[in-house]
């Protein structure tokens, strides 16, 4: 059973990177760079991985702000905590808020479609974006990379390789729960507070 699912890593690993770096992805960049350290595959593929993924996501959610401003879902992605703040911060400092508005954990879709409903020219979006998302991956995989090799040194070298990789897995996921349960909680202050 263990040696299915480090197969199904090997093969997928670096589309889940990918498509967890769409969404909110730190926990999948982290691990991609986990799993890097374990030779799932190479550091550099998770890094390009994790920042096309942030890319690719931030900017989607830029084009739907800017081309389908009253469709029903980005209007109702309007209304969730932390738009307002967003926007203003998004028209008074565009430069420092696109390079910045990843590393604020569920603030990526509501800065998205803010971005997308200001005036920041999309040539410009995407030249910070770009960069963002670069730095990002490198921060959070080489984060992951360097949680190998702690996870190695606690864990033991004694375990099989995917008996690690079950671990890293179960950690990341373990992770992700938990940074979405904050987001919720934060998510429900602010409601709380714009009321």
């Amino acid at each position: 059973m263990t040696e299915a699912i480090h197969h199904f890593i090997e093969q997928y690993g670096l589309l889940a990177v990918f498509l967890g770096c769409v969404a909110e992805g730190e926990s999948a960049a982290i691990l991609g760079g986990f799993f890097a350290h374990q030779h799932v595959f190479v550091l550099w593929h998770a890094v390009a991985a994790a920042a096309l993924g942030a890319f690719v996501g931030d900017t989607f959610f830029f084009i739907l702000g800017r081309s389908f401003a009253d469709n029903r879902h980005v209007v109702r992605l309007r209304r969730r905590p932390g738009f307002r703040r967003a926007y203003r911060l998004l028209n008074t400092h565009p430069n420092i808020f696109v390079l910045s508005n990843r590393y604020v954990y569920g603030m990526r879709l509501v800065g998205g479609i803010a971005a997308g409903l200001s005036t920041i020219a999309a040539p410009r979006f995407v030249i910070l974006n770009a960069i963002s998302s670069v730095i990002w991956a490198v921060l959070f995989s080489t984060i992951g990379y360097v949680f190998g090799l702690g996870a190695e040194h606690f864990v033991g070298q004694a375990l099989l390789r995917h008996e690690r990789l079950l671990i890293g897995l179960g950690i990341g996921l373990t992770v992700a729960v938990l940074a979405w349960l904050a987001a919720r909680y934060i998510a429900k202050r602010e409601r709380r507070r714009e009321q």
